[in-house]
């Protein structure tokens, strides 16, 4: 199983990046993990919204480049389906039981993502109502898919 997260923006705090380094490393057994970031765009305090939408827009189409052809999409947006770990564990399953080899997460900025990003997913998915700092979502999803195959393989782990 491939497992790509593709988010925009560099992850700027260390504790954060060591995060997700140290989950990722704690991935190799179960699957191949790529993160892949991609340069956000500048966005100042006072946008217009055709300025946001122009922004989140060459974000998006940075974002497609990087999409393996025929890989399930799962796009992370706050309007997106709300699981609990043993419901994600199981969703991730079944994608895998139905014949995807390759699972896309997408985070987008800090702007969101753009409409077209969300209607090509497979799945928009919550993690909460609330709005997370999109570095530190790259940190949680990465926990999240580790403990979705630890759930999977009946491990120790997930209490």
């Amino acid at each position: 199983m491939n497992i790509d997260v593709i988010a925009v923006g560099k992850i700027k705090e260390r504790f954060i990046e060591d995060g997700i380094q140290e989950y990722a490393k704690r991935l190799k057994p179960y699957c191949n993990i790529n993160i892949t970031e991609v340069n956000d765009e500048k966005a100042p305090e006072s946008l217009s919204d055709k300025e946001k939408e122009a922004i989140m827009l060459k974000e998006g189409s940075k974002i497609i480049d990087k999409i393996r052809k025929g890989s399930f999409i799962i796009s992370l947006c706050i309007e997106g389906r709300q699981m609990d770990s043993v419901e994600f564990a199981r969703y991730i399953e079944d994608v895998m039981t139905a014949g995807n080899s390759n699972i896309t997460f997408v985070i987008g900025g800090s702007l969101g993502l753009h409409d077209d990003i969300k209607s090509m997913s497979d799945l928009k998915l919550s993690f909460s109502k609330m709005t997370f700092p999109h570095q530190l979502m790259r940190l949680i999803l990465v926990e999240q898919i580790y403990r979705a195959f630890k759930i999977m393989k009946g491990e120790t782990y997930h209490k």
